[in-house]
């Protein structure tokens, strides 16, 4: 009887693993230094005191939002490569890939807040804008929060169905479009008195950057 022996190639996953580690070490550190923030901060979805309490714009550029962002940027980039896995686009396993997703969701998000910037000075909308984006940050960073171990879970096995995926990604839009209503309405007053420069600003920033990046990704 011959015996043929086949190789077996196995994907290495260190380097997500890796991502995964920092992740915890950055909310780690930032739990540590700003713990009576980061203690506010879980309760985001209950209460906005939060939001109240961290309203300064300076604190747009804190290292408690600088840290979280790359928690927020690798989290949001593992799921857009674990989906597009799921859609047979790529493989999960490839760095390369990820490496790619995360630096174009990263110039993405970096270049449409400094594009923000100079349309709110243009139209004299900055103190919209600046509460705006400080709020729209928060919640965002939060939701990197939770889809990290989901993300693990989703890596790591490959089993599970592919409902959970669609599942998450349904909870996230849900969650980000109830942030975005909230965000809305907490600011009318002052979106009334700006109202013509808000539409402008509102289909330049808001609906196009995103309508581009989905016919880009259809496209490719």
């Amino acid at each position: 009887m011959e015996i043929l022996f086949q190789e077996r190639i196995l994907a290495s996953k260190d380097w997500a693993t890796v991502l995964f580690v920092l992740c915890f070490i950055l909310i780690t550190i930032t739990k540590t230094f700003f713990e009576a923030r980061f203690s506010e901060f879980l309760k985001l979805l209950v209460t906005d005191k939060y939001i109240k309490i961290y309203k300064d714009p300076s604190h747009m550029m804190s290292w408690f939002t600088i840290s979280l962002f790359f928690v927020q940027l690798i989290s949001f980039s593992f799921f857009a490569l674990i989906l597009l896995d799921h859609l047979g686009l790529a493989d999960k396993n490839d760095s390369i890939k990820f490496i790619q997703i995360i630096t174009l969701i990263g110039v993405f998000v970096l270049s449409k807040y400094l594009i923000e910037k100079i349309v709110a000075t243009s139209f004299k909308i900055e103190e919209f804008t600046e509460q705006f984006n400080l709020q729209k940050v928060s919640y965002r960073t939060f939701l990197g929060l939770i889809l990290l171990p989901i993300n693990i879970l989703l890596y790591y096995n490959d089993i599970l169905p592919g409902f959970i995926i669609y599942f998450s990604l349904s909870t996230l839009l849900i969650i980000n479009a109830f942030t975005y209503i909230l965000s809305l309405k907490k600011y009318q007053n002052l979106l009334f008195s700006k109202m013509f420069y808000f539409i402008l600003y509102l289909c330049a920033l808001e609906i196009a950057p995103y309508y581009f990046m989905y016919y880009w990704f259809t496209r490719r």
